[in-house]
């Protein structure tokens, strides 16, 4: 099986069309209200398909990780669409029903990771209005000193009316409002900015000449991110308390305190995929952060690939000459091998608990551990609830975890439950020039910690329904926020009492504020968020549970968990793992269902719209290109009657051949997958890329099942070939063992095998029984799946599958089965026709001169399944491909596993 990826893969905020000079965006607009520090932010796009002919329309909107999506509406021609949020099964229900009741129906999943995009795709008719509007609340986090609001503002295309509107309400008052250059010189002078005491407008209204690139340009140059920064007046120690309408709200940000001495371990991976730019970057990082070290903080450095090694086994006082050696044997580390993230964590703890039995540690010191890594366990302990529960019992509650996870093949979410089940907190990064500050900016926002062993108080008989009231830390410039109701029927004043250990001594922080006292500002700015008090508790009520149950050690206490997510979630009309949002016309005929995966790491399934990461993620082994986007909602006419929706197939946006063999080939430009079965003979070498300009060949030999059936003999790949002649190198893998070859040198590893080889900027990583990843630079790479069957099976043999991401930098002049796409064909699909079964249509294509008959049906897709695969709609070209490739296909059989195609 074939697919193709497109050229460009956009996971931002962007207006994705066919053609740029057809879609019309009249009206590009971005609201966001902040109510003591509560924003409710709107995204409103309007556009226009100016074309003769339907068009892609793409609504993709960047949405902060940890933000609650709680509305979206759609408006097709006067068709409009609204949510609701529903309990998931009752949702999947309805979804199910609708299916089957021949209506239209979409699924849609999202994914916990840094980022989310919402995401939904239209084909409309020519002359087609079309409205979207999507509404999120997210709470605003304090970070180094100041609350940082981002709005992705990423159109993709030039809008004859452009707003971005943020209004900030802070009864606190507010100290400073900055507006920093994110989004380039291009725009200096455009943002106004209007500050009062307890209020402030920010507006960005650049017009259309404004917004192109340059005089003449017709692309826009709002490409970025819309960032406002501010703070808060501090008067009080203890924070500040505001209460409104049944709930408090309690903000602690003390400032002006001495900084606890830390005790730090920083723990590195560097395995072999670390190889490259991210190793350097980290190097980079890890010695601007050494420098930053004070003298009264004990440090110590671990790195790891299989084996762990320690630059010290104990914990070292920070003076000038230990950080210059820990500087010196960062500078050392090459990576290579596997990854034993179980074995360097409890090594760690084990010095940090070492140390505190020893009596080595400043009582009113803070420890922590900042672990860097890129993948999953590859070596050693592999199970990751293993390697969190043997964290958790080795940490004893005693310090804190961190984790930075760097690239897109990392498990985040794994990283996310063993920090935040260790007072911890992590983070992502990507892999990219920017890695050294991200790493540095992470580090600025835990490298001062001022408070530990923090304890909120507040009289019982007067609240309830605290979300959390003890801390473990409090670290500068960040800020500790504390929601609950409160009986304002019988209370006049609320008092909130905090004990903390700081540098010197205990400290106590009192805090005492007049009930009635935001009343009357409150109710008179028309702007202000009335219910701001109760969806900030909402807000932290239902992260908090989903921490804890992450962490919950019984199967009765997260049910009991997951029961009380449901309900706030109902109440509070709200999209977590255990709701849906529902998504239907006023007729309630056409459905679509937006809900979570159990695995919050699985790219998005068929469906109409998505909640897709901003950098894809992916399961382990698989990765970062093979992702899966949602599926795109058509409005096509048919014949004369009115618009109706219907449901196109899913955009697997990468190449791969696989089963006996499939090809699918996804066309971004015409957004359509086309597939075709190649019949040739075992022993065959089919060449699939033969580029001569980069020097790069892939082919692939078949081999034959066991025996016919149905008259019919099988095929499939049993062995691929790659030839990098600009290196010398060439890989063989079959179904046993994968060679590397540079001349008369060669290493072999079995597919039992976990571990990576690295030869001229050439990283093979394996991993065992499951797939083979191929890294040349930071240009090309490659994945090959096993598939293995039952060894006595009667018919069915091992065979390989292979995938390929798009933005693999081959020339114009590429050649193959594969190769030949990199220069999308013109295709034009018309004329939809019933078939000889009801659930295979036929229709006619268009392509490379030739006029065919194509059917619709169904192919496999087994990335995520290598067992039952998962279906891939497409349009089915019979003989071979004939008319849609060029030639015919034995045109593509060559000599030999490295032979490049010949010259045409």
């Amino acid at each position: 099986m074939l697919l193709l990826y497109p050229k460009f893969i956009e996971l931002f905020y962007q207006l994705q069309v066919e053609d740029d000079d057809k879609i019309g965006l009249y009206s590009y607009k971005v609201q966001s209200t902040i109510t003591s520090r509560l924003a409710n932010t709107m995204i409103q796009a309007k556009m226009v398909n100016n074309a003769k002919r339907p068009q892609h329309i793409v609504f993709d909107v960047q949405v902060p990780k940890g933000a609650f999506i709680d509305n979206f509406t759609m408006d097709v021609n006067g068709i409009t669409f609204t949510s609701s949020i529903r309990e998931k099964s009752e949702a999947r229900r309805m979804y199910s029903q609708a299916k089957a009741k021949g209506k239209a129906a979409g699924i849609v999943r999202s994914n916990a990771l840094d980022m989310e995009n919402f995401k939904t795709e239209v084909n409309v008719p020519p002359g087609t209005r079309i409205q979207f509007e999507l509404h999120y609340q997210e709470m605003i986090r304090r970070k180094l000193s100041s609350y940082e609001h981002v709005i992705s503002l990423k159109p993709g295309r030039l809008a004859k009316h452009m707003e971005v509107d943020v209004r900030i309400i802070e009864p606190q008052g507010i100290r400073y409002v900055h507006v920093p250059n994110s989004l380039g010189d291009h725009f200096n002078g455009i943002t106004t900015i209007s500050k009062g005491e307890k209020k402030a407008h920010i507006s960005f209204k650049p017009t259309m000449a404004q917004q192109r690139k340059c005089p003449t340009c017709s692309s826009t140059a709002v490409d970025g991110n819309f960032v406002v920064q501010y703070d808060v007046n501090r008067e009080s120690t203890g924070g500040e308390l505001e209460i409104f309408n049944g709930y408090f709200i309690h903000f602690f940000a003390p400032e002006n305190l001495d900084p606890l001495p830390k005790n730090i371990l920083f723990v590195i991976d560097v395995s072999g995929s670390m190889w490259g730019l991210k190793m350097k970057q980290t190097i980079e990082a890890m010695k601007a952060i050494l420098s930053e070290l004070r003298a009264a903080d004990q440090f110590s450095l671990i790195d790891f690939n299989h084996n762990v090694r320690c630059w010290r086994d104990n914990l070292v006082s920070a003076t000038p000459a230990q950080v210059e050696d820990a500087k010196k044997y960062i500078q050392t580390i090459h990576p290579n091998g596997g990854t034993n993230i179980n074995e360097a964590l409890l090594r760690a703890t084990f010095i940090l608990n070492e140390a505190q039995n020893l009596g080595m540690l400043d009582p009113n010191s803070v420890s922590m551990i900042v672990l860097v890594s890129d993948g999953d366990p590859t070596v050693g302990e592999l199970k990751l609830t293993t390697i969190q529960k043997n964290v958790k019992q080795s940490i004893k509650d005693e310090f804190s975890l961190f984790c930075l996870g760097i690239g897109f093949d990392v498990d985040y979410d794994f990283l996310q439950r063993i920090a935040t089940d260790n007072r911890g907190m992590a983070q992502r990064i990507f892999g990219n020039q920017e890695t050294s500050a991200q790493m540095k900016r992470f580090y600025n926002q835990v490298s001062t910690p001022l408070l530990k062993k923090i304890q909120f108080n507040y009289p019982q008989e007067s609240v309830s329904d605290v979300t959390q009231s003890s801390f473990h830390n409090y670290f500068g410039g960040s800020e500790i926020v504390v929601a609950g109701k409160v009986d304002t029927a019988n209370l006049q004043h609320l008092e909130s009492v905090v004990t903390a250990t700081a540098a010197n001594a205990e400290l106590v922080m009192e805090t005492l504020r007049d009930v009635e006292e935001l009343d009357g500002f409150m109710k008179k700015d028309k702007y202000a968020d009335p219910e701001f008090t109760r969806k900030l508790w909402a807000y932290l009520t239902v992260n908090q549970m989903l921490a804890e149950r992450n962490t919950a050690p019984t199967a009765a206490l997260k049910r009991n968990i997951t029961k009380s997510i449901l309900q706030m979630s109902l109440d509070h009309h709200i999209v977590t793992p255990f709701t849906s949002m529902l998504i239907e016309n006023s007729e309630k005929d056409e459905i679509m269902l937006a809900d979570q995966p159990k695995d919050p790491r699985r790219g998005c399934c068929s469906g109409t719209l998505g909640l897709t990461p901003n950098a894809p993620d992916n399961n382990k082994g698989i990765p970062p290109w093979a992702n899966v986007t949602a599926v795109p909602v058509s409005f096509m006419p048919e014949q004369r009657s009115p618009p109706v929706l219907l449901l196109t197939p899913a955009s697997f946006l990468y190449i791969s051949v696989d089963n006996d063999p499939h090809f699918i080939i996804y066309l971004p430009k015409s957004q359509r997958n086309i597939c075709f079965n190649i019949n040739s003979d075992p022993g065959h070498i089919l060449n699939l890329i033969s580029d001569r300009s980069t020097g790069v060949v892939v082919n692939g030999q078949l081999i034959g099942a066991k025996k016919e059936e149905n008259k019919k003999l099988n095929t499939y790949f049993g062995k691929f070939g790659f030839y990098f002649k600009n290196k010398g190198l060439k890989v063989e893998i079959d179904t046993e063992t994968i060679t590397l070859k540079d001349g008369s040198y060669s290493i072999m590893l079995s597919w039992s095998d976990t571990g990576h080889i690295i030869r001229k900027q050439l990283l093979i990583s394996v991993k065992k029984e499951s797939n083979v990843t191929i890294r040349v630079g930071e240009e090309m790479s490659f994945m090959v799946l096993l598939h293995r069957v039952w060894k006595n099976h009667p018919v069915n043999v091992d065979f390989l599958g292979i995938y390929i991401p798009p933005e693999n930098q081959f020339s114009p002049e590429a050649q193959g089965l594969i190769g030949q796409f990199t220069s999308e064909p013109e295709v034009y699909i018309y004329n939809q026709r019933p078939g000889q079964t009801p659930e295979k249509p036929q229709a006619t294509m268009e392509v490379k001169g030739n006029k065919l008959t194509v059917t619709r049906g169904l192919q496999k897709d087994y990335r995520t399944n290598r067992v039952f695969g998962t279906d891939v709609q497409c349009w089915f070209v019979h003989n071979s491909g004939k008319g849609f490739i060029d030639g015919h296909y034995k045109d593509y059989l060559v000599s030999h596993l490295y032979s490049f195609l010949k010259e045409p």
